[in-house]
């Protein structure tokens, strides 16, 4: 039910895409959400290694990538990109979210825009993450406690699923 509250009270929803192959799931996923019964308004931030599994310029939806951080900027008082969508979005969803941007928010690097987004997140404002990796790298200890490190400041994870993964292996850490 809490859940369900967080929808019909905030519409504005950022999804960060990283470069796990379940990001080919991101036409499907944007074509679904905008036929929802609720009024979102989204927008996607898409990693360098996301793009090699989908034409971003197709969605439905204003995508933002790495490219776009500093071209509004030339001078203080001038809009920062990761800045401005974090004060935009009323909810903040990582799908899928891959293992190696899992470890950069985790050890809170912010080397392109998703990431300085995380970084710049208010965490009063709710954060939802979808894992997305080889199972073998999932079950890797590591893995454990970059997820442990998410939740303990809030974030809440969505359980993976398991399924036949893209490299032909059963598994169970996807969207």
């Amino acid at each position: 039910m809490a859940d369900e509250r967080i929808l019909l009270e905030k519409n504005r929803i950022l999804i960060g895409c990283t470069g796990s192959v379940a990001s080919i799931k991101i036409p499907m996923l944007m074509e679904q959400l905008s036929k929802s019964m609720y009024k979102l308004d989204i927008e996607l931030i898409v990693t360098q290694n996301a793009t090699h599994f989908f034409d971003a310029g197709v969605l439905p939806c204003p995508t933002h990538t790495d490219a776009e951080e500093w071209t509004t900027w030339s001078r203080r008082s001038d809009p920062v990109l990761h800045v401005e969508l974090r004060k935009w979005a009323d909810l903040l969803v990582l799908a899928p979210l891959g293992a190696n941007t899992l470890a950069k928010i985790a050890a809170g690097l912010c080397d392109n825009l998703l990431t300085c987004v995380v970084r710049a997140w208010d965490l009063k404002k709710p954060v939802l993450i979808a894992p997305a990796m080889n199972t073998f790298m999932w079950e890797h200890p590591i893995t454990a406690t970059h997820i442990n490190t998410l939740e303990g400041w809030g974030y809440k994870t969505i359980p993976c699923i398991e399924k036949t993964l893209a490299c032909r292996d059963t598994g169970d850490c996807n969207v």
